[in-house]
């Protein structure tokens, strides 16, 4: 019952820790691509055992799938955490460098280009964890299915996005985020 509570505590925390107030126009997103990691009873039952704890963000890159060209899309010391639950929970919330507080409207809109953050209940398939989106700063990703490819080695965890159009960046072309987290615990 005790652990219970508990858990139910961290749920509602990183909920409130995470959720955010979207004060521009949303842009639309569309889906992603949804292709299947392939079966591996071992490397899912892995990853489920190696994904859970705290990984702090150390970069996050994003690639035009067009031109090939690689965007400094949260400048040069990002920072943001993930965080997985035993109880499959997920909270993630990334923000790029040299964040202020915004003074106009204008100042919150451009926040938002270097700001991803989500929180949802995920899954292990293969060598990918999904998250059912429950709330995100991005409304059109509520209610969506995420997909990442993750691979761990030793404290280091890298991560690639499939293809996709993100609100924030990249004008709406077709691109991708290749994330490196470091264990924090």
């Amino acid at each position: 019952m005790a652990l219970k509570k508990r858990s139910s505590w961290k749920l509602t925390s990183l909920i409130a820790a995470f959720t955010i107030t979207v004060l521009s126009d949303a842009t639309s997103v569309y889906a992603q691509d949804t292709k299947e990691a392939p079966a591996s009873s071992t490397g899912t039952d892995e990853l489920k055992k190696h994904i859970i704890g705290v990984w702090g963000l150390v970069s996050y890159k994003v690639e035009d799938k067009v031109t090939g060209k690689m965007i400094d899309a949260m400048g040069s010391s990002p920072r943001g955490r993930v965080i997985f639950t035993p109880d499959g929970w997920v909270a993630f919330n990334l923000e790029g460098s040299d964040r202020q507080p915004p003074k106009t409207d204008a100042d919150r809109a451009h926040l938002m280009q270097t700001l991803v953050a989500y929180i949802g209940r995920y899954r292990v398939e293969g060598n990918q964890w999904v998250t059912s989106v429950q709330t995100a700063w991005a409304p059109e990703w509520v209610g969506t299915e995420q997909r990442r490819t993750i691979e761990i080695n030793g404290n280091y965890a890298n991560v690639i996005t499939p293809w996709r159009k993100m609100p924030n960046w990249d004008a709406g072309k077709l691109s991708r985020s290749i994330i490196r987290f470091k264990r924090v615990e």
